[in-house]
């Protein structure tokens, strides 16, 4: 049997996860053209590489078709319930460094915090006759995070595009988004609340509790974590 590592297939990410492991003697390599999904581990034997796009990662892991992957943890964290009933964390790789973070309208002097955000929230439906919006991608993590903090008057609209234009496109009244620098959501006028921060997300690398563990995966992947220096 041969352990499957499930890696980023494009961008800095996958530059990334190539130099971290290069870092602790092991090379991956894309082997095809861009356009092609191939790859090679060398530096230690039974292990394949498979060149997926970060979002596709956590369900191969839950579904067991590979036995390791790297992708953000706000990823695996929204696309998986339970998600640690699917996976195991063995690495904080250091790098892909984002939040999740709730942002309203700068104008919204009052709203600073969550708690403000639940009064506006309510204020506004009062006044307008429906939910405010929140426009987002990431509808698990973020309808966890309004729960625990006893929001309710919000409905989530889903965001596949640029986010932070949906307060200014009319389309929401605040988002929840990923941001590393904060530097989009000021050009569009946003401001993050003070205890908005709903996951710090960084590249993770995570085992699956589904995948076929033979015993020759469990050796390869002891090795692997004596490379590595992962303890999990």
């Amino acid at each position: 049997m041969t352990l499957k590592l499930g890696v980023p297939s494009k961008g800095r990410l996958m530059e990334k996860t190539f130099d971290w492991f290069g870092a602790r003697g092991l090379t991956l390599q894309r082997t095809g053209s861009d356009r092609e999904y191939a790859g090679a581990v060398t530096g230690i034997d039974g292990v394949d590489l498979v060149l997926l796009s970060a979002s596709e990662i956590p369900r191969e892991l839950a579904a067991g078709r590979i036995h390791l992957g790297v992708t953000g943890s706000d990823l695996v964290r929204d696309t998986l319930a339970a998600w640690d009933d699917h996976v195991t964390e063995l690495d904080l790789m250091g790098f892909g460094h984002a939040d999740l973070v709730i942002a309203v309208p700068q104008a919204w002097v009052d709203v600073d915090s969550v708690a403000d955000l639940d009064s506006a929230a309510a204020a506004f439906r009062a006044e307008h006759g429906f939910r405010l919006r929140i426009a987002t991608k990431y509808h698990r993590l973020v309808r966890e995070f309004l729960k625990r903090e006893g929001v309710a008057d919000y409905q989530l609209v889903d965001s596949q595009g640029a986010t932070e234009g949906t307060v200014k496109n009319g389309t929401a009244e605040a988002i929840a988004d990923i941001t590393s620098t904060g530097e989009t959501l000021r050009a569009n006028h946003l401001k993050v609340l003070s205890d908005g921060v709903i996951h710090r997300s960084q590249a993770t690398l995570f085992k699956s509790r589904k995948a076929g563990w033979q015993p020759g995966d469990r050796e390869t992947l002891t090795a692997l974590q004596d490379r590595l220096g992962t303890l999990v």
